[in-house]
Order: C-alpha cells, then sequence, then structure tokens
C-alpha cells in the first residue's frame, strides 16, 4: 500500500518541508479511501484527513531521533505545538 510514497525523513529527504507531508498525505488517503477525488458531498472529510494526516507526519518526522544525522526537519508552526 502506498509505495510510492517517498521516505522523508533526514537524511534521506534532509529538505521535505510541508509541501512534500502534504503530498504524502494526499496519497494516503486517496488510497486509504478508495477516491482519487471526493464527491462533494464527502469533500470536508476528505480535507479533514489529509490535514490531520500531514499534521501526525510533521510531528513524527520532528520528533524521530536519527542516529548519525543532524538535519532539522522543517515543521510548520502550527504542528510544532
Amino acid at each position: 500500500m502506498c509505495r510510492n510514497i517517498k521516505t522523508l525523513r533526514p537524511p534521506v529527504t534532509p529538505d521535505a518541508g510541508e509541501e512534500d507531508f502534504h503530498a504524502a498525505a494526499l496519497q494516503y488517503v486517496r488510497k486509504v479511501s478508495g477516491f482519487r477525488a471526493p464527491a462533494a458531498h464527502n469533500r470536508e472529510a476528505f480535507d479533514r484527513a489529509v490535514e490531520a494526516v500531514a499534521e501526525a507526519t510533521a510531528r513524527l518526522l520532528a520528533e524521530l531521533e536519527v542516529r548519525g544525522s543532524h538535519v532539522p526537519v522543517a515543521v510548520p508552526a502550527e504542528a510544532a505545538g
């Protein structure tokens, strides 16, 4: 599942940022829901899920300790708090 989502943690992808988190979240939600683009009546739930997964991704990468790497992960301000 989601084989095309790339690894976002440093040092594999040292410059991953908010756009990368959103793209991975969108791909994940599309795969899980089975919808490439949701119908109008599902749009709000779909968008909330993408946002939640992107925020969780940012938090995860901010909290991971990657030994031997001193590359900080760009974390959106709202995910850091």
